[in-house]
């Protein structure tokens, strides 16, 4: 790489008012020496992120906006990307906060591996107790199962990459977005640069601050929404299959048969045979099980004080059991039409 070239980051927004200007701040200040440009997509929100994106653009002629009035995350890259004018693509999120060698570091990468698409870690952090709790869960393999930018993995070559640091030729050449992936687009547009015979590369000295759902209700309904999406593309692809989502599944229906038991089994005494009677005491024991693993995992993550750790064993259970009813419902019916509720206020 003779040349420093420009870099545009893309960046969909809905119902961000609270995390737009301290994002933005962290793009604009980037310690890189190329050109930058940032192109906010701007959904329906019900709350000030558009008056702020205006405040902001206003103040920057870097900072350029697009309206995406139907609010899809697919719909507001492509329009993003489109109208960006530069040879590196950098995806943002509002909610994640980028260090100051985040994209100096990024485009060294991308040339040094021959990568088309680079991600690094996503480094959730919180500013309550309970978005703190989150983000421990989240930093947990047994949060999420261990995928590399959550918990971290040796540099190499990924299945998918957090955000995404795209040399812009790609788009031309494996088409944008899918439209029609409200969710999980990132993990299908990787498989088509996979496809078509490129690197997508984990580097993990790239660690995006990442602010997390901060309750369990949004958090629930965005895990909810996550797992019908992977539901739908272990439906459509067979590279998106793997035997930890069948774990949630697996998971999800011994805590409701453990419930079921715990009904059951009293009434059933004396009705039926032993071996009957003892499968059914046996299942009803699954929930106290799983409750007692959240919260040794919760001791064992990394949240401060008993408090949190406590919260973070809830957290688990708003991840693990809304993500398996989604990913069941994926595999079965499609994820068409299913959104992330939680982001909607």
């Amino acid at each position: 790489m003779t040349e420093i070239p420009g870099v545009s980051y893309v960046m969909p927004v809905l119902n961000e008012a609270e995390y737009l200007e301290e994002a933005v701040r962290s793009i604009l200040t980037q310690d890189y020496d190329g050109e930058k440009e940032l192109v906010i997509a701007l959904g329906p929100s019900s709350d000030d992120t558009n008056l702020v994106a205006a405040r902001l653009a206003e103040a920057d002629s870097r900072v350029v906006l697009v309206d995406n009035p139907l609010g899809r995350t697919p719909i507001a890259l492509n329009l993003a990307v489109k109208k960006s004018s530069h040879p590196i693509v950098l995806r943002v999120d509002a909610h994640s906060e980028l260090p100051a060698n985040y994209t100096r570091r990024g485009v060294e990468t991308l040339f040094r591996v021959g990568a088309h698409d680079v991600g690094g870690l996503m480094d959730a952090r919180g500013r309550t107790p309970v978005q703190r709790a989150i983000a421990a869960a989240y930093q947990s393999k047994f949060g999420f199962g261990g995928p590399a930018y959550h918990s971290g993995a040796p540099e190499g070559e990924a299945e998918s990459a957090y955000l995404g640091i795209f040399r812009r030729e790609v788009f031309d050449e494996v088409g944008f977005y899918d439209e029609n992936m409200w969710r999980a687009q990132d993990w299908e547009l990787c498989l088509r640069i996979r496809q078509a015979g490129h690197k997508v590369w984990f580097d993990p000295e790239l660690k995006v601050g990442y602010y997390p759902r901060d309750n369990f209700k949004a958090l629930a309904r965005q895990s909810y929404a996550s797992g019908t999406w992977r539901g739908e593309i272990a439906r459509r692809f067979p590279e998106g299959k793997s035997m930890r989502h069948d774990m949630p599944p697996a998971l999800l229906a011994g805590v409701i048969t453990g419930t079921v038991a715990l009904i059951a089994a009293p009434l059933a005494r004396g009705h039926v045979s032993k071996p009957m009677q003892f499968l059914l005491d046996s299942a009803r024991l699954a929930p106290a099980v799983y409750t007692a693993a959240t919260l040794a995992a919760g001791i064992k993550s990394n949240a401060q004080g008993a408090k949190e750790k406590v919260l973070t064993a809830v957290a688990f259970q708003a991840i693990h059991l809304p993500w398996a009813a989604g990913y069941v419902k994926g595999r079965i019916l499609g994820a068409a039409g299913t959104v992330d509720k939680g982001r909607v206020k």
